[in-house]
């Protein structure tokens, strides 16, 4: 395509008014400017769109033809750009999130983004802390959501909120009634958890430094859901987050276990690529999202 928009801007303007000059003046750039870019139309097709006496400019017959048709392509161009203005408006947006915050976070937050772009498409990915870090950076999803600190140059982590994991037995576990557990206690446990790529282990093997190569792992899940019914059915002890465990933890069915002088805290974040252009609709998500964890 040998031509630009802004070309046939200039020549129907130049069209209208007869004069360069004027074309130039009502698009704010220079005469000269103006004078080329017609120029450089008319020789890319090698084709005369006026005839030019005495410094006047009128319309021939080719001319007459392709101000029709370049009317009408400029005016879908507009069109165009007015529809991609009212998506800007209506704040679409591709949300990722790994498992715990896309379970039992994000869904919260719709309700506030939706009542500032109640026309959004909003569409929620749930995987690992890995797979959604993958999809942040090949622009499959917007923003994502991750448990985990991630380490790469083209990443962008934004710290969003505080989380802190905790280890649990079912009620009817031995070790429910001392609620702490000993060192010897953590060495002898069949341990529940998640995969090793997630943000909830990677938090557990950090409290647990030291104790690795000790410890009983009897099973690992992608789905909190999956380690919180092995637990409770006596298969051993499990580490999720308190977010996840909370409401067990009120009904009674699940006992939380108290473990001494070992940090499970941790910070989620928000994961952007880095070069990606800012979206409004991004920004605002980030802030609904931190505005109803105050």
């Amino acid at each position: 395509m040998k031509y630009t928009l802004r070309q046939l801007q200039i020549f129907i303007e130049v069209a209208r008014l007869q004069s360069i000059s004027g074309a130039a003046k009502n698009l704010h750039m220079s005469q000269s400017a103006a004078s080329e870019a017609l120029q450089s139309l008319e020789h890319a097709y090698e084709i005369a769109l006026f005839d030019r006496a005495r410094n006047k400019l009128a319309l021939n017959a080719v001319g007459q033809t392709v101000r029709k048709e370049a009317q009408s392509l400029l005016d879908h161009a507009l069109s165009f750009e007015e529809v991609l203005k009212s998506h800007k408006e209506l704040g679409h947006i591709k949300v990722g999130a790994s498992f715990t915050i896309g379970n039992h976070l994000a869904t919260r937050y719709l309700a506030g983004y939706l009542s500032q772009y109640p026309q959004a498409d909003v569409g929620l990915e749930i995987a690992n802390t890995p797979e959604i870090v993958a999809k942040v950076l090949d622009y499959q999803v917007d923003i994502g959501m991750i448990e985990g600190e991630v380490q790469h140059r083209e990443l962008q982590l934004i710290p969003w909120r505080q989380d802190e994991l905790v280890v649990f037995c079912a009620a009817h576990h031995p070790l429910a009634q001392q609620r702490s557990l000993s060192t010897r206690d953590i060495k002898e446990a069949a341990w529940i958890l998640r995969e090793p790529d997630s943000g909830a282990r990677q938090t557990f093997d950090k409290a647990m430094a030291g104790l690795l190569p000790d410890l009983n792992v009897y099973m690992e899940f992608h789905h909190n859901e999956a380690i919180k019914n092995a637990v409770e059915s006596g298969l051993g002890i499990g580490c999720l987050s308190r977010i996840v465990l909370q409401r067990n933890f009120d009904n009674g069915d699940l006992v939380p276990l108290a473990l001494p002088r070992r940090d499970m805290r941790r910070t989620f974040y928000f994961a952007l690529p880095r070069k990606r252009y800012p979206l409004e609709s991004v920004q605002f998500w980030m802030d609904n999202c931190r505005s109803l964890d105050a």
